[in-house]
């Protein structure tokens, strides 16, 4: 039986014994001299998986999410005892608004409720309604596509770049029709899709561009923070974000019109910096989708603590992709040439079973899972979701569009693309990269072992 060595006891025995010979033969057995970084890594990435009742590679948990510490407890306590919670009698979330201009270089802010909020009051800043079209992806949060229904407008759906796993830039202008008024694109993930592309499309062609980065905070395109490109910017800071409180959002935008309209649409068409006995209202249409004071206090401190984090998610998922890339079957997802920065909110790849005895996804799902390795198989087709087919049948749809719009929708925004890659991905979420470089490689380990007994476990 070969003896399981951890770094520390080889580098010993290696000294003792004579540094070279035992050095090459460790190396040839392990496979690991560079890497090692935890006890038994060999023996766990070839002993029997744990689905198999093997011992797992990893035992304890990753990172909690959110970081927090006395600095929130004193954030909430202040607006708490402030009794200023609402935005118009309060400060706190004009002090988030500027301190977030600060971090992505863009010269308005506003805040809102969540990230679909963002969307739909960006949106709703461009009048979008019944009769028009936003060409969106088909591989993101249902939320893009549920902002653009709350509208009351068509989405139409282009594929996906399977190797970015962002919307398919080169596809989008053969979508734009006489009704598009709205181009949408998610940078999925933390990456982002390919801006030079899209700018010169949108451009061209006189449509709006909305970027919807709810994914990408402290994402860049060529060295300029992602949101800052399109007519708006939208993010979220939902419990998952990398940037959170719970819930909230927020547009940024370059445009001082569409700025006054964002602002107008998320608080019921009031007008910034108005006096509370003043209802007079501008705009076409809103809604309340305001951020609240407390919300606001905790990004402000979550800020932080979010450029340190960030660089620990980008060290960790570069060192993790170069690892698994040597894994046969396992790709991790790439970044357009453009993409100078990505927010790895997702650490995402494609899992071919061909190289894993034709185990299957969902069974490679769970032989990770099980090896104390959390995971995910992410989004499912958005174009093939009943939900909006159902849509379509409702009484407004059906007065808004021609019936051969609606018949036509189907074959128009086949995405066979994006069928292929959702059975394909797996995803590790963003906390999963904050931990030590020990971390990066049980997950490795762990993969290596199900695909060295990926028969036993098919």
């Amino acid at each position: 039986m070969i003896k399981a060595f951890n770094r520390r006891q080889f580098l010993q025995t290696a000294t003792q014994a004579g540094a070279g010979a035992m050095a090459v033969r460790y190396a040839a057995l392990a496979g690991i001299l560079s890497s090692a970084s935890g006890p038994n890594l060999f023996a766990a990435e070839t002993g029997k998986p744990a689905k198999l009742g093997g011992q797992p590679v990893r035992t304890t948990p990753f990172p909690a999410w959110p970081v927090i510490d006395e600095r929130e407890d004193k954030a909430i306590l202040d607006v708490l005892h402030s009794r200023k919670w609402f935005r118009g009698d309060g400060q706190v979330v004009n002090h988030f608004e500027d301190a977030y201009l600060q971090l992505t270089g863009a010269k308005h802010c506003v805040a809102t409720a969540n990230g679909t909020s963002a969307v739909i009051a960006a949106l709703g800043s461009l009048d979008v309604g019944p009769g028009d079209e936003v060409i969106v992806p088909p591989y993101t949060f249902v939320a893009t596509i549920n902002a653009v229904f709350m509208h009351h407008a068509l989405p139409v759906f282009v594929d996906t770049d399977p190797d970015t796993f962002q919307m398919d830039a080169r596809k989008v202008e053969a979508a734009i029709s006489d009704r598009t008024v709205a181009v949408l694109p998610a940078h999925v993930g933390g990456g982002v899709a390919d801006l030079d592309t899209l700018v010169e499309i949108c451009q061209r062609r006189k449509v709006a561009l909305v970027e919807d980065a709810c994914q990408a905070h402290l994402a860049e395109w060529r060295g300029r923070k992602v949101g800052t490109y399109g007519a708006m910017g939208c993010f979220s800071f939902q419990a998952s974000k990398n940037l959170t409180s719970g819930e909230g959002g927020a547009v940024i935008t370059n445009d001082d019109e569409l700025a006054e309209r964002l602002y107008s649409f998320q608080n019921n068409c009031r007008a910034r910096k108005t006096a509370s006995f003043n209802f007079t209202y501008r705009g076409t249409r809103g809604a309340n989708l305001r951020l609240t004071e407390f919300q606001a206090s905790l990004l402000l401190v979550q800020m932080t603590r979010l450029e340190e984090q960030s660089k620990t998610r980008d060290a960790n998922a570069a060192y993790l992709t170069e690892q698994l890339r040597q894994i046969p079957g396992i790709i991790p997802a790439g970044q357009h040439e453009g993409c100078t920065r990505s927010s790895h909110h997702l650490y995402m790849f494609r899992y071919q079973k061909e190289q894993f005895a034709g185990l299957s996804r969902s069974k490679f799902l769970s032989a990770l899972s099980a090896e104390g390795i959390p995971c995910s198989g992410g989004y499912s087709p958005l174009n093939t979701e009943t939900f909006i087919q159902n849509n379509f049948k409702t009484r407004a749809f059906q007065r808004v569009y021609p019936p051969e719009v609606l018949a036509g929708w189907v074959e128009r925004t086949r995405c066979p693309v994006n069928d292929q890659l959702c059975l394909e991905a797996v995803w590790f979420t963003q906390n999963m990269l904050l931990g030590p470089r020990s971390d990066m490689d049980e997950i490795v380990a762990a993969i290596k072992k199900i695909q060295t007994h990926a028969a036993e476990l098919a």
